[in-house]
């Protein structure tokens, strides 16, 4: 995955979005696709590669990266006040807790297994960052009217 994956994922995403929350402010980079809407950048929406365990992964969803951990606790409490509205549309697969590797940020996410090095085929590269964009467009439609 490359910059020019994020940057596909970003025109999806975008498209999947628009009508329903309004356009978002994203950031693509050759590791992931940053989405936010308010100027509060601290909480946003993101997909990602991680590793975990050694093994790297697409981590989706949404994440509180403020510099207190008090305030990410607060943006997570208040999101697991409303769990079942967004649960509904996010299944069980959405983890809410502390963020992979980062003591004192919040998330409400998943992990997804990265394809093998054999994706060289920029027809299934498509594909799977339409994929990673409707996932996180899914983060974006459960979260954001109840985080705003």
């Amino acid at each position: 995955m490359d910059q020019a994956f994020f940057d596909t994922a970003r025109d999806a995403l975008e498209g999947f979005v628009v009508t329903t929350i309004g356009r978002p402010r994203t950031w693509a980079h050759s590791r992931g696709l940053k989405v936010w809407f308010t100027d509060e950048t601290r909480e946003h929406y993101e997909a990602q590669l991680i590793r975990v365990e050694g093994e790297p992964h697409f981590e989706i969803g949404f994440h509180a990266e403020h510099p207190k951990p008090a305030l990410n606790d607060a943006v997570l409490q208040r999101l697991l006040a409303v769990e079942p509205k967004w649960r509904k549309v996010l299944g069980p697969d959405a983890v809410a807790g502390e963020f992979i590797g980062r003591a004192g940020w919040r998330r409400i996410s998943e992990l997804w297994p990265v394809p093998d090095a054999g994706v060289d085929d920029d027809a299934e590269a498509i594909d799977i960052a339409i994929e990673v964009a409707a996932r996180l467009a899914d983060y974006v439609r459960a979260i954001e009217p109840l985080r705003t």
